[in-house]
Parts: C-alpha cells; structure tokens; sequence
C-alpha cells in the first residue's frame, strides 16, 4: 500500500467518523433545547439508525456490491447526505426534521461498510494494516467532539441557550459535502466479478442463512444477550449527553470523547484479558461495567462528585470493547469459514438494528413516564432514568452467567 492510498484511506476514515460524531452526540441535546421535542419523539429520531443498519445489507449487498464502484457509491451517499443535512441544519421542528434524519440515516449507515470494503481492497494484509487505517475513524469522533466544546463551545449554556447546536448540522453539511467529492478520487473499487452461481441471496447478506448457529446452545445465548444488552447501550446514545448538560457539567461533548480514547486503549489491551481470562469472564466483565456506569450517572453529579460521571464515560472502552468486539470475535470462531459473512451480519441485525431499536424505544417510554418529575427536579429525573438500564444490565448479566457454559474459543490470534 503506497503512502498516497494509506493518507487517502485515512482521511476517508477520519472524516467518515467526524461525519458521525459531529451531530450525533449531541442530538438527543438539541431535540430537547432547539425543537422541543417530547420523549417518544426522541425515540422516534434516534430510531433512524437502527432502520438504516436493517435496511443498510440491501443497499450495499443488494445493489452496491454487484453493479457499482464502492467509492462512486460512497460520494454519491454523502453528496446527498450533505443536502439532507443542510436541510436539517434548517428545520424550525421536528415534523419537519424527522423525515430528514430518516432519509439520512438510510443513508448514511450503508456508508459504513462502504468505506471498510473500499479499505479492505487496497491492502495486502488486511489483519496488519486495518487497524492503522480504521484509528483515524476514531480520531475523527474524538476531534468532532473536542471542537463542539473547546472549539466552538456550542454545548456551553450560552452556546445552547443561543440554539448554537443547530451548528452542529451546517459542520456535518460540509464534511458530507468534502467526503463526498474527495470520494471520487479514491482508489477505484469496482463490484467483484461473481458466477450466478455465487451470486450471494439477500438471506445470506443480512445473515439469515446463519441462523442454523441458534441451534447452539451456547450461540443462542449469547444471540439474547447482545440484544437485550443494545438496550442500556441505546439509553446512552439517546440521554448521556442531554443529562450531562442539563446537571450542569462543563463541556460535555468534550469530555464524552474520554468514551472513545478509552475505547483505544481496551481494544489494546483486550486480547491480553481474553487470552487470560477467556470469552466468558471477558463478556461478563462488559456487561458488570454496564451496570456500573449507569450507577456512576445515576448517582454522580457535576459537583463535588462529578469524577463518577467523568469515571462513567471512561468505562465506554470495556462497555464497547468487552461485549461487542470480543462477541465478533466469538462469532467469527462459532460460524466456521462457510457461515463467516453471514453470522456477523445476523449478529450486527441483531444488535444495531432490532436491539437499539427496541432500546431507543424503551428509553423513550421510560423518559416520557417520568417526565413529570422532570419539570421539577431534574437531579431526580435523571437518576430514575440510569436506574432503568443499570437493572437492565445486571439482569442480562446474571442470564448470561448462569445460562452460558464457558467455552474456549480458538480464533483470537
């Protein structure tokens, strides 16, 4: 791979990820302040990314893989992400603004595996080189983040009070606009060449043919378990930021990308843990830092004890890292080579898809039962609303100890 390729990948990755962490932070803040938006209308919104990551296999699967370049494809998605955006950006409320983010999040998500296939075709080895490329997705979270507070400051309660978060859109709008025309230059990524007899079945590109694995014990289990733990994991998309800001924390956004620099340094430190601990203690060990952290928020505040919060946003690494990258990997050894493909992406419809759709819909419910406490202390409020996916948590934790038999899972190299 040339230095030209490894920079080109980078800032696709880079801004890809930006693209994400841009708006989507701090969404659940501005549906509150800008739109007024009551809670089942969050849920309505955020619900967007969980029907693009259903429907997202038909579009790259479907279409994209067979009949089109990947990174003509990826321009034209951000090209019209960059209108819709725009459009956001303009929105005065949310009947006006939902049929946006809906359309966008359609197509947005697709994007995703777009910019993977794109990289993966230009390296010889992918195990080695990925992750070199795929950090600067990250870094280009953390950097959307950072700019929002320490920046431009638009989550500051003189930014938000200002209605600055709107912003956060037209930031968006123009690096849509950037990845969508730099695309066009990456390196060209035409459809592989199948015979009709490999030509894969929409069954098998959202991962229907694996589901023969359920019949395991075992995978089954843990098939439950990554869905119903996507319900506290929707919980924090859809409340972290809005509840930091509304106790009163400085620079929120900011400080959430802790979430994501800790992420790094667990995904370095994972395969250490797995290979000691193996797959069970390690999943385990995910789904207790869940519990944890929810009881971090509920009991925190932005004063004397804000370090709890500060701690609760850090145990994104092992929240991430220890349940869903440890359970690709667990996947990956149950499906043998046939079944690859296909049980990651049962396993991805599973969880961004059916699991944070039910999620984003029970923190909707949960937030509009006790919104009234809201309107009057809202310490109160919040601290109801953690103690939800904390028992949520604990619960799929002690299904999954006591269910799962522990098991020596051979594909971590």
């Amino acid at each position: 791979m040339t230095p030209s390729i490894r920079f080109k990948l980078s800032f696709m990755m880079f801004l890809e990820f930006f693209i994400w962490g841009a708006w989507f932070v701090t969404l659940g803040t501005y549906l509150i302040q800008n739109l007024q938006a009551e809670p089942l209308q969050i849920s309505n919104v955020f619900s967007t990314q969980s029907l693009g990551a259903i429907i997202a296999p038909f579009i790259i699967g479907m279409i994209a893989d067979r009949y089109f370049n990947a990174e003509r494809i990826l321009g034209i998605l951000h090209l019209i992400g960059a209108f819709l955006m725009f459009q956001m950006y303009n929105a005065a409320d949310i009947s006006v603004f939902y049929p946006y983010v809906l359309v966008y999040m359609i197509l947005y998500m697709p994007t995703l595996a777009l910019v993977n296939s794109v990289s993966f075709r230009q390296m010889t080895n992918p195990e080695k080189q990925f992750s070199s490329i795929r950090i600067w997705g990250t870094i280009g979270w953390i950097v959307a983040g950072l700019s929002i507070s320490y920046l431009f400051k638009w989550d500051s309660p003189e930014g938000a009070a200002e209605g600055m978060l709107k912003n956060t859109f037209l930031m968006t709008s123009i690096a849509s606009l950037v990845l969508g025309l730099f695309s066009f230059i990456l390196p060209k990524t035409p459809p592989v060449k199948l015979n009709a007899e490999e030509k894969p079945s929409f069954a098998s590109i959202v991962g229907l043919d694996a589901v023969k694995l359920l019949k395991d014990r075992n995978f089954l289990i843990f098939f439950i378990s990554s869905i119903l733990i996507c319900i506290p994991l929707a919980f924090y998309y859809q409340n972290a930021n809005p509840f930091l800001t509304e106790i009163g924390l400085k620079d929120p956004t900011g400080k959430m990308t802790i979430g994501q620099m800790s992420e790094v340094f667990f995904l370095l430190l994972l395969p250490v843990f797995f290979t000691r601990f193996g797959f069970k203690k390690t999943i385990l060990v995910g789904m207790l830092a869940w519990c944890v952290r929810y009881l971090l928020f509920a009991y925190g505040d932005a004063g004397e004890l804000s370090f709890m919060l500060i701690l609760g946003i850090a145990l994104h690494g092992i929240c991430y890292d220890f349940f869903f990258v440890s359970g690709q990997i667990y996947t990956d050894s149950k499906a043998g080579v046939k079944y690859k493909s296909a049980a990651q992406g049962l396993i991805t419809l599973a969880t961004y898809g059916v699991g944070q759709l039910i999620g984003f819909w029970v923190a909707g419910f949960i937030g509009e039962k006790y919104s009234e406490i809201h309107s009057t202390n809202v310490a109160d409020f919040w601290q109801h609303i953690w103690i939800v996916p904390a028992g949520i948590a604990l619960v799929v934790m002690l299904i999954f100890m006591i269910f799962f038999k522990d098991e020596k899972v051979s594909s971590v190299k």
